[in-house]
């Protein structure tokens, strides 16, 4: 591999390493839409006509994705979710 290739690979892994991690809340068919919505208001700040449409994306697509930032702090809010009795996830933002 040539110099250029590997400062390729460099810059790409470097991009990716910068990426933030996300929490994902997915659809679940045991939890009310009024819950769900709650749940986003209380937990993560949203204002109701936001957690209204995050809760609705988690509905009708299967998943929403609530919050972005360190790995640390999307396993606090993943952590959270499963406290709240909802079924979330973490993952890198580009994946």
């Amino acid at each position: 591999m040539g110099t250029q290739d590997q400062l390729q690979t460099d810059a790409a892994t470097d991009t990716r390493l910068g990426d933030p991690w996300v929490t994902i809340v997915w659809n679940d068919p045991v939890n009310l839409m009024t819950y769900v919505t709650r749940v986003f208001q209380e937990y993560f700040g949203l204002p109701r006509p936001e957690a209204e449409a995050r809760m609705r994306e988690v509905h009708e697509q299967g998943r929403s994705v609530l919050s972005a930032g360190s790995r640390e702090k999307m396993e606090v809010d993943v952590q959270a979710m499963h406290g709240f009795g909802l079924w979330a996830t973490l993952q890198r933002s580009g994946e």
